[in-house]
């Protein structure tokens, strides 16, 4: 018996890419059950972007209560067996329902679908990089301790609502990291599947969530705080504490906060010692070419 599914669109002043994002769920090989858009208080165009679309969309409107608490509401009013969630400000590519669903099919145990992704640059279009090293076995771990394969974004996942439900959605408490956290949770207790394949489009623009270093410290500090509750993983605490600190340090270097980089540099050594060599390697002036 094939599942129904819902697409999940949050948005927030995003009227300018709205319409792009909306367009891509319309064109998937294997259409949605739903499109819900969950406008979270935007004082933009963003209601005319999406509602020129008709009856082919929900639009629901909230007063501003964060990115989460608009996932969470569309996952409320949504029908859908599967969820499946997109950015406003990011595309699909036409086979990304297709091919995330036929992965779920295959095992009824999976809880949790990614895939790769292609960032591009908003401006000029242009391809940033790939990012296609996601996977299916060890991802709780690997999320915990920022190494290996990882989930690249909230637009390459869809969800069985089982599994939503089971971990009780995004945490509202989180600016940035929600969805890490999110999917960490979702991997500790169900099957991944990965589908190999760039099919999401992520947009590389200023007004991105993540380039808030300071919110993405304290949403990581949170998660963190939550996952060490539990004992069972207690053993990789250093370590996963010593390879935060590491990003941290790299995100605030290129930030131009020097003295945060410091501080987080010192913690990652100390949690960690192994990491000293990834700190020394910065220093080594770079071989000279010769003429």
């Amino acid at each position: 018996m094939s599942k129904s599914v819902s697409v999940v669109i949050p948005t927030y002043n995003y009227g300018r890419f709205a319409a792009d994002a909306i367009r891509s769920v319309l064109a998937q090989t294997r259409p949605p059950d739903e499109i819900i858009v969950v406008d979270d208080g935007s004082t933009d165009d963003t209601t005319e972007a999406v509602k020129q679309f008709g009856e082919k969309v929900r639009y629901i409107r909230q007063n501003n209560a964060g990115v989460c608490a608009a996932r969470n509401r569309g996952v409320r009013e949504s029908t859908g067996d599967l969820i499946a969630f997109l950015d406003a400000d990011d595309t699909w590519e036409r086979t990304n329902l297709e091919k995330q669903l036929a992965r779920f099919s295959r095992d009824e145990q999976i809880g949790l679908v990614h895939c790769g992704m292609r960032e591009f640059d908003s401006d000029t279009g242009k391809t940033i990089g790939w990012h296609l090293d996601g996977g299916e076995e060890g991802v709780a771990d690997n999320l915990l301790l920022w190494e290996g394969l990882v989930i690249p974004g909230p637009g390459t996942v869809s969800v069985s609502r089982r599994a939503f439900d089971d971990v009780g959605g995004f945490d509202t408490r989180m600016k940035v990291g929600e969805d890490w956290d999110f999917c960490y949770r979702v991997a500790r207790r169900f099957k991944v599947g990965f589908v190999a394949e760039p099919l999401v489009n992520y947009r590389s623009h200023p007004a991105a969530a993540h380039r808030n270093v300071e919110n993405m410290e304290l949403g990581m500090l949170l998660f963190y705080e939550k996952a060490f509750a539990d004992p069972g993983v207690a053993h990789l605490r250093n370590r996963a504490y010593g390879n935060f600190h590491k990003v941290m340090a790299g995100s605030y270097f290129h930030a131009g906060e020097y003295g945060k980089f410091l501080s987080h540099s010192i913690r990652s050594v100390w949690m960690r010692p192994a990491n000293l060599g990834h700190f020394l390697s910065k220093l080594r002036p770079s071989p000279r070419r010769q003429s």
